[in-house]
């Protein structure tokens, strides 16, 4: 099987890296030539780490940044990350490049190409395969096309899709700064009258900065001087924190959008290519890294020739909703933020600091947040288990299904991983319950999730 990825940010390398380890041959389609110098992402949340664990490069992106186990907002709401059920009970602060730089030498190591300076023009799909165009150069053909091409996607636009929403945000304000005299919180976000300003740490000396102003709206195109963000942070916290050097400024919009369909076809969309949303809670790229999640060991499933009818169709019915899940969330965060009127500031304070003594209501936010608080219809995230010498994560390093029983059955080798354990679970390679019953029932079980035995 060969599959074209349109994309080599997160969301594509770790999708491309997940179906070369398969076996499958990947090539990646990335429009821009060199490196990208946008750092837009900076957080990575638990359940990604937990993703990054079952691939084994958790620890190489940890060691990239800050873990932040405490998140303060509107100076007096707080979410405490560190009862988190997960080996990961914070949030790392890294900026993208450090993650897209791990999950690169991860896929190129397994076998994947990348071609640079390649962007998607057109797209033809028939009952054997797909074709992609690009821009000058050739065409290529695969069984499937995956298009991870970010927000303005070529693949999404060679399909015609319409990609429905609307602005949310309008003249943001982004710069990668040092401070003198840093926040006392490790991830600080707050608004006052007009202005709106987030600082978090890189770790290495080095701050990202979010900032808005509401009677200073002007167009994504208009220059970006240092002096804006610093007056909008200082009218915002009572201080600009004695920032000074600046390695990086950029203004932006950002909507709120959500392709209908995921898979057409033969062509699927993740990532920012499928939704995009506001910045606020970091969920963007966390969003996108779990579509490729999902998506990859189903791929490999029809790829390996034993997938049950529906597993790619199940991509859009799991994510889709997911997606529609991180716009609600995001949307409602950034819009509390920017409430206008101090007495509507003052009342979301209050509600939401009383709201958040409820343990429930904390568990429910930081999992929401976090990503292990989200389910999916049929399969509910399993968290990692001690199995002895190994844990359930490392097991699923095999991109396999760990089968959890007190027997191991025959005919699966090729498709799953066996751990003695006294209660039946099978857990698919994403993490993901699919399957928790008596050891009576798992024949049944096993051909309706991997097949019939070989």
């Amino acid at each position: 099987m060969k599959i074209v990825i349109a994309g080599a940010g997160p969301t594509g390398l770790l999708l491309a890296g997940d179906l070369a380890a398969a076996g499958i041959d990947v090539t990646v389609l990335e429009r821009r030539a060199g490196e990208s110098n946008l750092t837009r992402a900076f957080a990575v949340h638990a359940r990604t780490l937990e993703q990054f664990d079952a691939r084994g490069i958790a620890e190489d992106v940890i060691a990239t940044g800050t873990a932040v186990s405490r998140l303060r907002l509107f100076n007096r709401i707080s979410l405490d990350l560190g009862g988190l059920p997960s080996r990961y009970p914070f949030v790392l602060i890294t900026p993208q490049y450090n993650v897209e730089r791990v999950l690169e030498e991860r896929a190129v190591k397994a076998g994947v190409r990348i071609v640079r300076g390649a962007s998607v023009t057109g797209v033809e799909q028939d009952a054997d395969g797909v074709e992609v165009r690009t821009d000058g150069g050739p065409t290529y053909r695969a069984d499937y096309l995956v298009g991870a091409d970010g927000a303005h996607s070529g693949v999404r636009g060679a399909l015609g899709l319409e990609f429905p929403g609307q602005a949310v945000v309008r003249s943001l304000m982004l710069a990668d700064v040092r401070l003198a005299e840093p926040p006392e919180e490790a991830i600080t976000v707050t608004a006052v009258g007009s202005a709106f300003a987030f600082v978090a740490p890189f770790g290495d000396g080095w701050y990202r900065v979010f900032a808005w102003n509401r009677e200073h709206q002007v167009p994504d195109s208009t220059p970006l001087e240092l002096h804006e963000v610093r007056d909008t942070v200082r009218q915002a916290f009572g201080t600009d924190f004695g920032m000074g050097e600046c390695r990086w400024l950029s203004r932006f919009h950002s909507d709120e959008r959500q392709v209908e369909r995921y898979r057409t076809g033969r062509v699927f969309l993740a990532g920012d290519a499928a939704h995009v949303h506001s910045p606020a809670g970091g969920q963007g790229m966390n969003t996108g890294l779990q579509d490729a999640a999902n998506l990859g060991w189903k791929l490999a499933a029809v790829a390996a020739g034993w997938a049950p009818d529906g597993l790619l169709d199940s991509y859009q019915e799991e994510r889709h909703a997911v997606g529609r899940l991180v716009l609600r969330t995001s949307g409602g965060i950034i819009r509390l933020a920017l409430l206008q009127s101090r007495a509507a500031r003052l009342g979301r304070d209050a509600i939401a600091g009383l709201a958040l003594h409820v343990p429930a209501v904390m568990r429910r936010a930081t999992g929401t947040v976090s990503g292990v608080g989200i389910d999916y219809p049929h399969a509910p995230r399993h968290e990692d288990v001690d199995l002895g010498p190994t844990r359930l994560y490392e097991l699923l390093r095999a991109g396999r299904h760990v089968l959890l029983s007190p027997t191991a059955p025959s005919g699966y080798d090729d498709r799953l991983t066996h751990a003695r354990a006294e209660r039946c679970a099978l857990v698919r390679p994403d993490g993901y319950t699919a399957w928790t019953g008596t050891e009576g029932d798992l024949p049944v079980a096993l051909r309706a999730h991997l097949g019939a035995p070989r």
